[in-house]
C-alpha cells in the first residue's frame, strides 16, 4: 500500500474511533429564541436554498471525507445516494491520490455517476497547480473546488509539508484560472478574519470555516506517531467564533459553516449566525459505518425532520426569515468576540 493510501485508511479508521474535541465547537454559546406563537405549519417550512446556481432541498453539505481506496469508493457511493435522494450538496476527499494514480479516479467519479445533477465539490490542497485543479474538477464534473488549508495537520505529520510560502500567490493564480468557483476550506482549525481578508484579496469569495470542535486532525496525527505528541490538541479557532468573525467582516462573500456541527440545532444556529450552507461529515460517516445504508438513511431522515422543526420553533418559515431571527451569544464565544472588537449583541438586535 502506498503512503497516500495508507494515510487515508489510517485517517478514516482513527476518525471513526476517536471522539470530537477536546475543545467544543462553541455552538453551545449560540442561542436561538423560542417562538411560542410562530403561526407556521411544519409542512410549509421551506429549507430550499440556491448555491452556485443549483437548488438544494436543504442547506446541508455532506462534507469532504474520502476516496482513493476500495472502502472510500463504497463510502462515496452511499453518501452520493443520500445526497441525491434528499437534495443535499456533497464534497469528496482530497483527489491528489487519484491524480497520481488514474486507476483510483473511479473512487471519486462514482459520486457524479450516482448524482448526475447534484451539487458536487472537488477537493485539493491550496498548494496545488492549475493542471491538478483542472484534473480534479473534470474527474467529477465538479461545480466548485475546495482548496483545503491544513497547516497544523501537515506540521503534525511526520511526512507532512514544512514550507508554506507562496500560498496566497498560488491561490490568486487558481482564482484567475480555475474553470469553476473556488472555496477556501479549513480542516478543523478555523479561519480568522485576517486570513479571510487576505484570501478575499487573492480572489476567494466562498469560505468553509472548518472550525475547531469536531474531528481533530492533530489528535489523529498523534495516533499516527505524530510530531506534536498530544501537546497541541486544543489548537485552533472554534467554529462559532470563526463563523462570527467572518460574518462581522460584512464582505461580499458566501460562508459554509463546518467543524463539530453534529445536530440539527447547531446547524440551524450556524445558518442564523451567517452561514449559507452547513457542512457535516462525521455524523453521516458514522451512521453508514455503524449500520450500513439503512441506518444512514434513517439518520438522514431524522436529522432533516429535526432541522425543519428547529426552523419552526424559531419562527422561521424559510432560510431568508431565519437570517432575521435574533441570536443570543454567551460564554467563551461572546468573550472571544469582545476581545476581537466585535459586538456579540449585534445578532440579538437585528
Amino acid at each position: 500500500m502506498n503512503i497516500r493510501k495508507q494515510r487515508k485508511t489510517e485517517h478514516l479508521n482513527i476518525a471513526l474511533a476517536t471522539g470530537d474535541g477536546p475543545c467544543t465547537s462553541g455552538m453551545e454559546d449560540i442561542h436561538l429564541i423560542n417562538n411560542s406563537v410562530p403561526e407556521l405549519d411544519l409542512a410549509d417550512i421551506s429549507t430550499r436554498s440556491l448555491f452556485l446556481g443549483k437548488t438544494l432541498e436543504y442547506p446541508i453539505l455532506v462534507n469532504a471525507l474520502t476516496g482513493g481506496t476500495a472502502e472510500g469508493y463504497d463510502i462515496n457511493l452511499e453518501l452520493a445516494r443520500v445526497a441525491d435522494k434528499y437534495g443535499l450538496a456533497m464534497a469528496v476527499g482530497s483527489q491528489k491520490i487519484a491524480i497520481n494514480d488514474g486507476e483510483l479516479k473511479k473512487t471519486f467519479s462514482i459520486v457524479r455517476e450516482i448524482n448526475p445533477d447534484g451539487l458536487i465539490l472537488a477537493n485539493l490542497s491550496a498548494a496545488s497547480g492549475i493542471k491538478e485543479i483542472n484534473e480534479a474538477v473534470n474527474m467529477i464534473a465538479a461545480d466548485a473546488i475546495q482548496l483545503h488549508f491544513n497547516i497544523p495537520q501537515e506540521l503534525a505529520m511526520q511526512e507532512g509539508e514544512r514550507c508554506f510560502k507562496g500560498i496566497l500567490d498560488n491561490v490568486a493564480r487558481i482564482a484567475d484560472n480555475a474553470p469553476v468557483p473556488i472555496i477556501a476550506k479549513e480542516v478543523g482549525f478555523g479561519f480568522s478574519r485576517e486570513a479571510v481578508s487576505k484570501l478575499f484579496a487573492a480572489g476567494v469569495r466562498i469560505f468553509d470555516t472548518g472550525g475547531k470542535g469536531g474531528t481533530n486532525f492533530i489528535a489523529i496525527e498523534d495516533q499516527r506517531r505524530g510530531q506534536f505528541q498530544g501537546e497541541l490538541d486544543d489548537w485552533g479557532i472554534a467554529t462559532a467564533a470563526s463563523l462570527a468573525e467572518i460574518t462581522a467582516l460584512k464582505l461580499p462573500i458566501t460562508t459554509i459553516a463546518s467543524g463539530g456541527i453534529r445536530g440539527a440545532g447547531d446547524a440551524v444556529k450556524a445558518l442564523a449566525l451567517g452561514a449559507e450552507l452547513v457542512g457535516m461529515a462525521s455524523p453521516f460517516l458514522k451512521a453508514l459505518m455503524n449500520g450500513g445504508p439503512e441506518l444512514l438513511q434513517e439518520y438522514t431522515e431524522g436529522f432533516l425532520y429535526r432541522l425543519k422543526s428547529v426552523f419552526l420553533m424559531a419562527g422561521a418559515g424559510d432560510c431568508r426569515q431565519l437570517k432575521t431571527c435574533p441570536l443570543i451569544i454567551t460564554g467563551s464565544t461572546a468573550e472571544w468576540l469582545r476581545a476581537r472588537g466585535i459586538d456579540p449583541h449585534w445578532w440579538a438586535h437585528r
